[in-house]
């Protein structure tokens, strides 16, 4: 079986998350990890499974990887896994996990699942996250603290098992 892990990433939280999926399938399979960025919806053809990643961008995926979901042909011959990571520590990611969802059924691809964990927020974005909490600055420094823990080597080895599981699904 040949493998395929592939995903954007602006902050290396998903990319971390990639790398860590990647690991755990060369262990028992033919795999390739590479950036979104250099993949078509043609290339996946000579792939029996994709794991797809993402970050969430104002709650759904990023506009990459939504654009190769979209394109996907129905019925394709590969198998389809998904993983994102978001800033949220209580939910509010919803719109990501819908959209491999609704896409997947809609394009009748066989969806193994997704795996989703915290990941800090990207610069460019934190005071427009700040504002959007509504909470105070204190609350904000504590949220950044505990963000910038992750991925952490617990959402790593999660993400490993997510790997294994899918793969033992096939």
């Amino acid at each position: 079986m040949k493998v395929l892990v592939t995903y954007y990433s602006d902050t290396g939280n998903t990319e971390k998350i990639a790398e860590a999926i990647y690991e755990e399938v060369l262990k028992k399979q033919e795999a390739d990890l590479k950036k979104l960025r250099g993949v078509t919806v043609e290339s996946l053809n000579a792939y029996d499974l994709v794991f797809l990643g993402s970050p969430c961008h104002a709650g759904d995926l990023a506009t990459p990887v939504k654009r190769i979901l979209m394109t996907l042909p129905n019925s394709p011959k590969y198998k389809l896994a998904g993983f994102f990571t978001h800033m949220s520590q209580k939910g509010g990611y919803e719109k990501c996990v819908g959209s491999f969802e609704k896409t997947t059924k809609e394009k009748r691809v066989d969806f193994k699942g997704y795996y989703d964990c915290q990941g800090v927020p990207a610069p460019k974005v934190q005071e427009l996250v700040k504002t959007g909490m509504k909470i105070s600055d204190d609350d904000f420094k504590k949220y950044m603290e505990e963000a910038r823990k992750h991925p952490s080597i617990e959402d790593v080895l999660k993400a490993k098992a997510f790997a294994r599981e899918v793969l033992s699904k096939i």
